[in-house]
């Protein structure tokens, strides 16, 4: 038979994350002692506080379907967060909420790329930007970075990467997967580089925003002339360990906010009715109730950072939020190890799980092909293992 599949999907490549996620799982099930690093989730349990008025919405029979852009009181409180913590004026009609990040993401592409549209990515760059953005029928055009400028890119290379087909720049900062925090400096520049152009529009992921380690954060959209060139995402699913609750949302002008909002209700309407009403409670929270989570997340950075400094051969920058190290181990490659020729990131990767029993993710997924990434959302003892391994596997 012929492949009943659409060129769509037979051209999307599958989340390199997910899949080496799953590769973990199944050697775990076969018994192997798999140290799985790979995906980024954080170990703690969301929050009393936030389970209870979920418990709350459930009594209260949250049970109907929720209106597509979300409650009225989640975004009043989503606005109230972006201006506690971000300085940003948004209103309740600039404020999407979706089922996660990734859908917010997902309908800012459907709703603002048209094909042809060119799409800066400094890199390294979330895995799932790239095809997010070819779905849409964008070219993303990557801005190459490395370890010795702390991965961010520079006014300089973003004006030489605009052309006339330049329609958005799409970024972290946190990054995911480096961990480099941009500072309002940083951002300024950028910024002015952006503001010659008319109709360039960012898109700022935001989403580790408060597990940071730097002091330094900030929003683009709060620079002069950047809130109505910028859509901000965020979400409760990092900083509140709340990975399985789906919640993510963006603030953006309005007339973007409503293209979303008709995109996600002809796609999945809207989010759960319980996360939502418990989200509530979680945006409306001091950040200072995240101290716990975000003082052990440091302790663990130090600690790996420490480690990666004691195998030869990898080169790292201080990663400054989030929680994952990026090292460039390119030293490897061209090299022969326990009788396995080590030819890129993917080898090295793959290297890592077979002989040292440690998953990892290839740069390449994100736009490196000299970096692996491994996450350090697990407990110090672990993390110590897979550190001892890793460099036992190179020796």
């Amino acid at each position: 038979m012929n492949n009943p599949l659409s060129d769509r999907i037979n051209n999307l490549t599958t989340s390199q994350t997910l899949a080496m996620a799953a590769l973990a799982r199944e050697l775990k099930a076969q018994g192997k002692d798999i140290i799985s690093l790979s995906l980024g989730e954080p170990d703690f349990n969301t929050p009393d506080f936030i389970k209870e008025a979920a418990k709350k919405a459930i009594d209260e029979n949250y049970s109907t379907y929720s209106p597509v852009d979300g409650y009225m009181e989640l975004k009043e409180a989503i606005c109230r967060k972006f201006k506690r913590d971000n300085n940003l004026e948004y209103k309740p009609a600039n404020i999407v909420v979706s089922t996660g990040a990734k859908q917010s993401l997902y309908n800012i592409a459907q709703c603002m790329i048209n094909p042809g549209d060119e799409v800066i990515l400094p890199a390294p760059y979330w895995v799932s930007y790239y095809e997010i953005i070819k779905i849409a029928g964008g070219i993303p055009v990557e801005v190459p970075t490395s370890v010795e400028t702390d991965f961010k890119i520079t006014a300089e290379q973003l004006e030489k990467a605009i052309t006339p087909k330049t329609k958005m720049i799409w970024y972290s900062s946190p990054c995911n997967p480096s961990g480099s925090v941009y500072n309002r400096e940083e951002l300024t520049a950028l910024s002015n580089v952006i503001l010659k152009h008319d109709n360039i529009y960012v898109v700022a992921d935001e989403i580790y925003e408060h597990i940071n380690f730097s002091g330094t954060f900030c929003s683009i959209a709060s620079i002069e002339g950047m809130f109505d060139r910028t859509i901000t995402v965020n979400g409760v699913a990092k900083a509140f360990a709340m990975t399985g609750w789906r919640i993510g949302y963006i603030g953006a002008s309005e007339v973007i906010a409503k293209a979303c909002t008709k995109m996600q209700g002809q796609v999945t309407s809207g989010a759960n009715s319980i996360a939502q009403r418990a989200t509530i409670t979680a945006v409306d929270a001091d950040p200072s109730v995240l101290k716990y989570m975000v003082d052990a997340f440091h302790n663990r950075r130090d600690l790996v950072v420490g480690l990666v400094k004691e195998i030869p051969g990898f080169k790292l920058n201080i990663p400054e939020g989030a929680f994952y190290v990026f090292p460039d181990v390119s030293y490897y490659f061209g090299k022969t190890l326990r009788g396995k020729l080590i030819n890129n990131a993917d080898d090295f990767s793959m290297y890592l799980l077979s002989e040292a029993n440690v998953a990892t993710v290839t740069g390449d997924a994100f736009g490196n092909p000299n970096c692996i990434r491994f996450s350090y959302a697990t407990s110090e003892a672990l993390l110590t293992e897979a550190m001892k391994r890793i460099k036992e596997a190179v020796l």
